[in-house]
């Protein structure tokens, strides 16, 4: 056995041990990095209005604490104040429970010619299988929920503490980061810090853009269907839409709803074929062109990292996929080698020529397979002898010469 095989096994196990232990820490941290990643990308966006607020003579940590305050007590003041409204509407939806069921039984009655009475379809209910586990299950998850109501308080917290720090120690951060590498690096790192911070407040911008207007929206539709609360659910569609990817569409047309139900059962169901119609508006037409204009990359792009942050990471990655892939869109676009295009038609508009083109072929060959000579003659034409060609230096004949 050669000296250095028993010293190449151990290497290779070695090895091996260390990506076992780098893919299980991986596994067991993936909660902790998708949690710092979210909070970089939320000290992007808030680094404009900290920076503005820096160099006004603010210290930035003090300007950090302002701008989390702020959006604390907006979001703290929201969810009170829909709260209260969402507990007084079940109250009385409650209440006239009832009377709803007595309209729907007698719509049943009159037109399927039935004999149903409410006190038979309550017991009925009361007394199903299905009612008795569903409460079981209810009772028995109370602490898985309580569970994951104090998990995801805690990811919140770590959440805010990590931006909090990214975005009041930013400059030293970046120092920290620049002093490991050398110059010219350096200012590739300051340069992509920068685009980060640009391409995550447009998209920031563009989403709020649509969340006015989703608001506004349905704040016309609520509005003519005398819906109460209107200003208060408009507001609500418009950021829960935006800004909680994948389910916050479902979350925030079930509330109006809801709402819409306890005016009329009908209206509940303008209200649902509204928002399906708006939001293949808003996801087709209307995201697409913001998108293009604030974050400046193409719509289809755009839509393509949306679909594959959601496959990677999720909730997580469909929120911060496209202001990701601006940033890395227009760091890369630095060091490609542009040149500079051709006047050729066929860059404007190819299909016309072309198939111009390819016109005028068909056309021609018809006509000659209407006007041109036959298949024998282009046979004949085809073999004919050829007039031969005189050698180099050679003077040809003239015209009625003795040769």
């Amino acid at each position: 056995m050669p000296r250095w095989l028993p010293r190449a096994m151990i290497l290779a196990l070695a090895l091996y041990a260390c990506f076992q232990l780098g893919s299980w820490a991986f596994h067991q941290l993936i909660g902790l990095l998708v949690n710092i990643l979210i909070a970089f990308f939320l000290a992007l966006a808030i680094e404009p209005a900290v920076g503005r607020m820096a160099a006004r003579g603010m210290r930035r940590g003090l300007a950090t604490f302002l701008v989390f305050f702020a959006v604390l007590v907006a979001g703290v003041g929201f969810v009170v104040l829909l709260g209260s409204m969402l507990a007084g509407q079940i109250i009385e939806m409650v209440e006239d429970f009832p009377k709803y069921l007595d309209s729907v039984i007698r719509w049943i009655n009159d037109t399927f010619h039935t004999e149903l009475s409410r006190v038979e379809v309550q017991d009925s209910l009361l007394r199903s299988d299905w009612l008795r586990k569903y409460v079981q299950n209810s009772a028995t998850g109370v602490l898985d929920v309580s569970a994951t109501v104090l998990g995801g308080l805690f990811k919140l917290l770590t959440i805010f503490l990590f931006s909090f720090y990214f975005a009041a120690d930013g400059p030293r951060l970046r120092r920290a980061l620049c002093s490991v590498l050398p110059p010219a690096k350096q200012t590739e790192v300051l340069r992509a810090w920068e685009i980060a911070v640009d391409k995550t407040g447009g998209y920031l911008y563009s989403r709020g853009l649509m969340a006015l207007i989703s608001g506004i929206a349905h704040y016309i539709l609520l509005q003519i269907l005398e819906v109460p609360y209107a200003p208060a659910l408009a507001v609500w569609v418009g950021l829960v839409s935006q800004f909680i990817p994948t389910i916050g569409t479902y979350l925030a047309g079930a509330l109006p709803m809801l709402i819409a139900f306890t005016v009329d059962p009908w209206y509940a169901l303008w209200v649902l074929g509204f928002v399906v119609v708006y939001q293949q508006f808003e996801n087709y037409v209307l995201q697409p062109k913001l998108t293009a204009r604030t974050v400046d990359i193409h719509p289809a792009v755009a839509f393509g990292s949306v679909v594959a942050g959601t496959a990677l990471l999720g909730a997580v990655g469909a929120l911060i996929a496209i202001p990701a892939v601006a940033t890395l869109q227009a760091f890369l676009g630095a060091y490609v080698k542009r040149y500079a295009v051709t006047d050729d038609p066929r860059v404007h508009s190819h299909s016309r020529h072309g198939g111009g083109r390819a016109l005028a072929r068909v056309r021609s060959a018809l006509g000659s397979g209407r006007r041109g000579p036959s298949a024998g003659q282009d046979a004949r034409a085809a073999v004919a002898p050829q007039a031969p060609v005189p050698p180099q230096g050679a003077v040809p004949p003239q015209a009625g010469g003795e040769g």
